[in-house]
Parts: C-alpha cells; structure tokens; sequence
C-alpha cells in the first residue's frame, strides 16, 4: 500500500492542520513510514498533531527573502541559482526520488525538480555559463526515463503517474552543439528519447481495433494519431488532497473518478488549471482534460519525433531517421487539419469528444511559430494577432479568458512568453520579439523593485497588480522566470 492511500496520510490531510496539503505529502517519517502507520492504525492518538510532529520531520524551504541587498534582477538570479540548487541524493524514507546528480528547483513549496520547468530554467543556466548543471539535469531526466518509463511531474514518488509537456527533446537541443560528437552520450540520449516517445504513444495498436482513445493517444476522425495528457491513477491528488475531495464532495463515485483523472491530466499539462479545460469556464467542476488533444503537446512531440530522427541519422540509423521525419510530417499534417482556424488565424486545441475545436485562444497556440513548421504567410497573421490581442502592457497574456484560474488572463507566465518571443524571432518579427521581452523585463524589474525577488506569474493586464488564481500563495524564487527573463537581457543586449 502507497503511503497516500494509508489511514493516517488521509486523517492528516483532512483535518486541515496545514494550511498546505503538500506540507504533509513532503514529510519525511523518521521511522519507516508502514511502521508510522501501523502505530496510527493500533492506537488513534488522542492530539493528531503531536502524533506527527513526533514521528515525521520537515524540509525547510529555502530562505529566498534573506537575500543581500541587491541592486537589480540580474545579481538577484546570480545570487539566487545557488539556494536554488539540489545535489544528488541518496534514496530516504520520503517521498523525494533520489536524483543522482545536481538539479535547480523553481523554490517556494516547490523544493523538487518539476520536468517541464526545467528546459526554461536551463535557458539562464546555458547563459551564466553553468552547461555543466544543464548536462546534469538532463542526465537526471535520463535516470528517471530509465527507471520509470518517463519523466514524472516532479521527483515525488505521488507524482510518478503522471508526466508533463516533454521538454527532454529541447534539453537534448540545447546541448546538441557541444555534445554531438561525443557517441556515448548520443546513445543515451537517444535510448532515453525513444523510451519516452514509446510512453507518449502507448496503446496506439489498441487504436487500430475499435479504441477512439487510450491513455495519452486519440484516434483522429480521419484515423490518424494524436495525443493527450492522462494520469494513470483516478483518486486525489496526494499533494493537494483535502482540495480534490472536497471539490467531489456532491459527486457519485463514477464522477469522482472521472473529475480525478482530469485534475491529474491538466496536472500533467503544466496548466493547472484553465479554461482550457473546462466545459464551463468559470467552473472548475466541469473540467475535462482527458477530451482534449492540445496544440502545445502534439507541437512538443512533433520536436520529440525531429530530434529522434536526427539523433538517429548522427547514429548512422538511416531506417530509424526516415522513419521519424515521416511520423513528425503525419502529425504536422493533422494538427493543420485538425487545429488552425483560419478565421480567427490561430492554433486550437481540439475536442475529440465534441469532434469540433475549442473556442478558448491561448497562448499555447503560438508553439507551431516555436517550432517552425508554420508556413512564411501563416506566420505573418500569427504574428498580427499575437501584437494586436495577446500583448497586454506587461507582457504576453495566456488566453483571452478572464477567469479565476491561474493559467488564465490577466496572469502571465514566463515559459509562454519565450514560446512568443522565439516564435516571432523564427520568422523574422525581430522589432515585435523585442517588443514583447523588454513589456515583460519591465513588469519584472517594476515587480522586483516592490517585492526584492522574482515571481512564478504576474499580472499583464494591470502591471503591479499581484496576480491571482491557482491553489497557493504566488511562489517566489523562481526558476523558469530567472531563466527566460535572462535569456531576454541577452537578447536586449545584443539589439
């Protein structure tokens, strides 16, 4: 039995003495955890808190306000990737999974590597000069796709049913130029590649004998394949626990699976959560994510089959090569066919239970610019949109739907803000990209003045305004906003 499934993990979790569910899914038991649990199950303790703070110790989160007086954002991310930064560890009684080498956290609550955060991450390592950490960090992502298949949310045991957008593509091109020569590492690379592209389209032979859809694979209505974000497990979320069940609370078991699941899966989609997801947008009850094939993710694995093909043509494997530059040609055709509205001259997810496109614009759409398979006069009208309706005063908004979540409008978030800028760079709208970079370095450094350190989102309707939305407090640290924000200076720099 999975510690989250134990009496004690649910008791605790529900009686609300943290005011953070995942305080509790981080602890570490000082005993094993069955033998906690077995003395819980013996004998109820009278005051359920002494019981814990007896039998379980915390991880500190790191000191981010104790930082130095610094003068500007810049010598603030310096300072900061050193607290930010985990050494390899050696396996304990938590639910941590131990990482063999070096790794950066985002900070705040969130003291794990987290898989898609860390290719924006990487982006400010790569320029301060720390290859080595960015080398380490996807030797870690290879680990985990060797031990698990894939690489999960997070390094929690609670969050190994579930991945997020895969990005170990992207860290593969980031150090595709130092390292291509080395034949060691490029078999590794590409084992670790093909291990994970087989756990993103697993169940497509079930396809081909009457499934429309099974796991993270969706049989198109022409017969063709496409993807989507899933969870392997239908129950609460370990690290958010009190707030799935009592969100469920009114439905039958059939529903509460069913709400399970896509809670996980928009988990799994780093979007957690938005309108992107719902039925109705301001109802979080009425999420349906496992409906949904996303533009981003089929983006991110049409790259997936790319890099695949050209790791294997540095192999010598000619066959392995043609045959994924085919499969990413097949799926560039269906999100064509399937996900570009020429009225509104965007990308759109797809519902494949509705059979029709979703009416949400977000700023996942922008990801074909960002991989490139956009045609020159396609991306000249993605790009008036992206100027004339997306651009808010502080940068990029992430959908043009105003609700109560966090990846909604009026919140901004970093990792789209690069998708945008480097979309527009791709095709040559240099004068919009540095538009774009310098409204966001601008929130940032006014937000920085303010508050002394650098947040996961910002408000970029209403600039200092903090922004809202989501099941926590605004985190600071913060790992994917230091890295974009110090690829932008030096994309300022050198206009």
């Amino acid at each position: 039995m999975k510690f989250e499934h134990s009496n004690l993990f649910k008791d605790v979790q529900m009686s609300g003495i943290f005011n953070d569910s995942k305080t509790f899914a981080d602890a570490v038991p000082l005993n094993s955890w069955p033998q906690v649990c077995d003395l819980y199950d013996n004998k109820k303790p009278e005051d359920l808190k002494a019981f814990v703070k007896k039998h379980f110790k915390f991880r500190a989160q790191p000191e981010l306000e104790a930082l130095p007086d610094l003068r500007n954002v810049s010598q603030y991310i310096e300072v900061l990737w050193s607290r930010l930064q985990r050494e390899g560890e050696a396996q304990d009684a938590s639910s941590l999974l131990a990482l063999p080498e070096s790794y950066i956290v985002p900070g705040g609550r969130f003291n794990e590597i987290y898989y898609w955060d860390s290719y924006f991450t990487a982006l400010g390592l790569m320029d301060c000069g720390r290859e080595d950490l960015v080398q380490d960090m996807l030797a870690n992502f290879c680990f985990l796709i060797d031990k698990l298949g894939h690489v999960p949310n997070g390094n929690r045991s609670y969050y190994a049913t579930r991945s997020q957008p895969p990005v170990t593509a992207l860290m593969v091109d980031l150090l595709w130029e130092s390292k291509r020569a080395d034949k060691v590492w490029l078999t590794i690379v590409t084992k670790a590649l093909m291990s994970e592209y087989e756990f993103w389209m697993s169940g497509t032979d079930l396809l081909e004998k009457g499934h429309n859809s099974y796991r993270r694979v969706v049989k198109m209505p022409c017969g063709g394949v496409l993807n989507r974000y899933w969870d392997d497990e239908a129950a609460p979320r370990p690290e958010s626990y009190r707030e799935d069940v009592m969100d469920a609370k009114n439905f039958s078991e059939e529903q509460k699976q069913r709400f399970y699941r896509n809670i996980r899966a928009a988990c799994e989609s780093g979007w957690d959560f938005s309108s992107r997801w719902l039925e109705n947008s301001k109802d979080l009850n009425s999420i349906k994510t496992t409906e949904m094939v996303p533009i981003d993710l089929n983006c991110l694995l049409y790259f997936m089959e790319r890099q695949l093909s050209r790791c294997y043509k540095a192999l010598g494997a000619e066959a392995q090569q043609v045959d994924f530059i085919k499969k990413a040609q097949a799926r560039v055709k269906l999100i064509d066919t399937y996900m570009w509205q020429p009225k509104a001259k965007w990308y759109f997810d797809y519902d494949h239970g509705a059979q029709c496109q979703s009416s949400i614009e977000s700023m996942a759409g922008v990801t074909p610019m960002f991989f490139e398979f956009v045609k020159n006069d396609r991306a000249q009208e993605m790009a008036e949109r992206l100027m004339s309706d997306f651009l808010k005063p502080g940068g990029l908004v992430t959908t043009l739907c105003e609700t109560d979540q966090q990846w909604d409008s009026p919140n901004g978030w970093a990792p789209l803000q690069w998708f945008g800028v480097k979309g527009l760079l791709n095709y040559g709208f240099n004068q919009d990209a540095h538009t774009v970079a310098q409204k966001w370095v601008d929130t940032l450094e006014s937000s920085f003045i303010q508050t002394g350190c650098l947040l996961e989102k910002y408000n970029v309707v209403e600039k200092n305004k903090v922004a809202e939305g989501g099941e926590y407090i605004v985190q600071q640290g913060f790992g994917w906003t230091n890295g974009v924000v110090s690829r932008f200076y030096k994309l300022l720099r050198s206009s």
